[in-house]
């Protein structure tokens, strides 16, 4: 008995070492079998995924309530007071920079 313990023991601790390799190996088998759901709650999930990416084209809120709608004005006004924009000005715009190359002659000798 002790014998086919120690036989059973030593096969599953073998395995256990094997298993990353072996998992390694076959996730690039799966992964395109994976494309595909075979679970329809997983299938749902995908399709809810592809429904949102096709309203949030645009770069604006996916319907949105008179709530949050009134909570981001309010956020944008409080950031373009923060930082002092003006009324109607656009916050995505940066103001134009402009870098000057300074002149290194006086300071590198050749």
């Amino acid at each position: 008995m002790q014998q086919l313990l120690q036989m059973v023991l030593s096969q599953v601790l073998v395995s256990a070492r094997q298993a990353p390799a072996i998992l390694r190996r076959n996730f690039g088998i799966c992964v395109p079998a994976a494309q595909k759901a075979a679970d329809p709650i997983q299938q749902l999930f995908v399709d809810k995924i592809r429904e949102y990416k096709q309203k949030s084209s645009g770069g604006k809120l996916v319907e949105p309530t008179q709530d949050i709608q009134k909570e981001l004005a309010a956020e944008l006004e409080r950031v373009s007071k923060m930082y002092g924009f003006k009324q109607g000005q656009n916050l995505t715009d940066l103001p134009p920079m402009k870098f000057d190359n300074p002149d290194l002659k006086p300071i590198v000798p050749l």
